[in-house]
């Protein structure tokens, strides 16, 4: 739910934002277990009111061509991870204290590096115990909802180095998810890969579009007809 709740208030957000001028993996940790209660309900009239501002987002991103992806490197992003909002902890951290549960720090009296914790994954509606190491830092990692490798052939050739650094680090394009579901994904865009648990595809395309709205990324027509069709399926 608390995933539920931050998609609409980002959809809020998003429409009121302009242009400030993805996908760099990072680890985390491990085990899984199917888990029912991992994919959020979808029909409360809350969710399907962000779903219709998605919508309306939609209608006003550009549909282009793929530029190419020459002179990519996730450096032309952000050099690993950042702390923008000056909290003292890096965005790695930042998202996992957002998406985990039962979360446990290195210090107890400066919550900041996340040791445990448990993740209920909506990609693949399971359920992963969290434990930081270097055994177990491949079984989650955070994905960057719109992969920093289409944002650059979809109009962040153009950003300023600011921008590009803001969208690497921010939390609204930032989620915690399966590591292996998300090497799958790499960086399709929605027209090549969706979730696997088809529940949180609904919230998924939101997201992405709330994150192209944004930061003024424009979608190929084959994207933006796939995102449109889910969204209207949900509304």
């Amino acid at each position: 739910m608390r995933l539920l709740r931050r998609t609409i208030a980002f959809a809020l957000i998003a429409s009121s934002m302009v242009m400030s001028g993805c996908s760099t993996l990072d680890s985390i940790d491990l085990y899984t277990t199917p888990d029912a209660q991992a994919a959020p309900s979808q029909d409360s009239a809350k969710q399907r009111a962000g779903y219709a501002d998605s919508l309306d987002l939609l209608a006003n991103i550009d549909i282009k061509g793929r530029a190419p992806k020459t002179g990519y490197e996730r450096e032309k992003f952000s050099n690993g991870w950042k702390d923008p909002d000056h909290n003292g902890c890096d965005a790695r951290n930042d998202i996992l204290t957002r998406d985990l549960e039962n979360v446990k720090y290195k210090s107890a009296s400066r919550p900041c590096v996340v040791l445990s914790g448990i993740f209920h994954d909506p990609y693949t509606n399971t359920t992963i115990k969290f434990v930081r190491g270097q055994n177990t830092s491949t079984a989650v990692q955070i994905d960057h909802v719109v992969p920093l490798s289409d944002a650059w052939q979809k109009g962040a050739q153009r950003w300023s180095e600011k921008a590009r650094f803001e969208f690497a680090n921010d939390p609204l394009n930032l989620m915690a998810s399966d590591g292996p579901t998300n090497g799958s994904k790499s960086d399709k865009d929605a027209a090549s890969w969706l979730p696997p648990n088809k529940s949180f595809r609904c919230e998924y395309v939101s997201r992405q579009t709330q994150v192209k709205a944004k930061y003024g990324a424009w979608m190929t027509k084959a994207e933006h007809d796939t995102i449109e069709r889910i969204l209207k399926s949900c509304v």
